[in-house]
């Protein structure tokens, strides 16, 4: 039912933990589905030099999670903000329907936190304009 990628990102998640002055933090999730997904970005010239998540949920959240950190990792926010939901679970080999939502909350996570870098510095980021990070990922359009 879950790929290899899945279950090694689950045994073995790459950035657990947070990162004390972070430049960035975003949580998102939702407690009724029981998946809560906290996410630390250190930005460096705009680009994304350490990150760190913190994850109550399921396998496929904590996968989705470690993934998203690995995809982020060196990247610029402009890169950053073109990681979606389902170049995650793409990465991951994919995830089962009824948990694709982990990979929704994983792109939310990413955007929460650049959210806060840029509310932080007044920066204005692009594509952030109309993201909310109160969504409920369920709500959320599957790619």
């Amino acid at each position: 039912m879950y790929s290899e990628k899945v279950m090694e990102h689950f045994r073995n998640p790459r950035n657990v933990g947070e990162i004390e002055n972070a430049d960035g933090i975003g949580e998102v999730g939702n407690p009724k589905c029981g998946d809560i997904m906290k996410m630390y970005l250190k930005i460096e010239d705009g680009v994304i030099t350490d990150v760190k998540f913190k994850t109550f949920g399921c396998g496929s959240a904590i996968a989705s999670s470690s993934m998203a950190t690995e995809m982020v990792k060196g990247k610029t926010i402009e890169e950053a903000m073109e990681i979606t939901n389902k170049a995650v679970a793409n990465a991951l080999d994919g995830l089962p329907p009824i948990k694709m939502h982990c990979s929704v909350l994983a792109e939310q996570a990413i955007k929460a936190a650049l959210l806060d870098y840029s509310n932080k510095n007044n920066v204005r980021i692009e594509g952030l304009e109309d993201f909310d990070p109160t969504e409920d990922p369920h709500d959320h359009e599957i790619e």
